[in-house]
């Protein structure tokens, strides 16, 4: 059986109130405390980076600040697209070389 379709926002909001209920006001990773206006900068950060995985006790959820959930995302997008290359690539191939002719230039002078 198929589950309705809830719009982003509005299931967000459910296991965000959920969450801060949970879990104490601090980023998970920092450790920063939050309350008041500054509230808004604590995100709720899925562990498993599936934002349909909610279950009721919040295992799947940790509270980060807006700075330690940006680089946690970074940290999974790079890790992703190392880990897709094809065997011997380490991600991007190096196309310039700046110090190229350094040696060339060293012999010379002396």
């Amino acid at each position: 059986m198929n589950k309705p379709h809830v719009p982003y926002a509005q299931r967000e909001q459910g296991y965000r109130e959920k969450a801060l209920k949970m879990y104490p006001w601090v980023c998970g990773r920092c450790a920063r405390e939050f309350s008041g206006k500054r509230l808004s900068e604590l995100t709720v950060h899925h562990k498993d980076h599936n934002h349909d995985n909610n279950p009721e006790d919040g295992s799947n959820w940790e509270l980060l600040c807006l700075y330690c959930h940006d680089n946690e995302h970074s940290r999974y997008t790079d890790n992703q697209y190392f880990a897709e290359a094809k065997p011997g690539e380490n991600g991007p191939k190096q196309t310039f070389k700046g110090l190229a002719g350094l040696a060339d230039l060293l012999k010379k002078q002396d």
